[in-house]
């Protein structure tokens, strides 16, 4: 498991995807989420947009395990 250290309040999915190294570029968050299912502490969400706080666990099925941490 991964941790992401944020230094604000939340990130977005979007701004993760970039941090963990997942994608390139943020106008790649939108071609990832359709292509990959991102669960959300146990939950499939597919919003670039969705804030992502410290201690919320992404999981991505062959990418991997993520922490938000602060």
């Amino acid at each position: 498991m991964d941790s992401i250290k944020i230094s604000t309040e939340y990130i977005t999915l979007g701004q993760f995807l970039k941090l963990a190294d997942l994608i390139q570029s943020g106008g790649m968050s939108k071609w990832f989420l359709s292509e990959y299912e991102v669960f959300i502490n146990g939950e499939l969400d597919v919003r670039r947009g969705r804030k992502l706080r410290s201690g919320d666990k992404i999981e991505i099925p062959g990418f991997g395990v993520f922490t938000i941490t602060s």
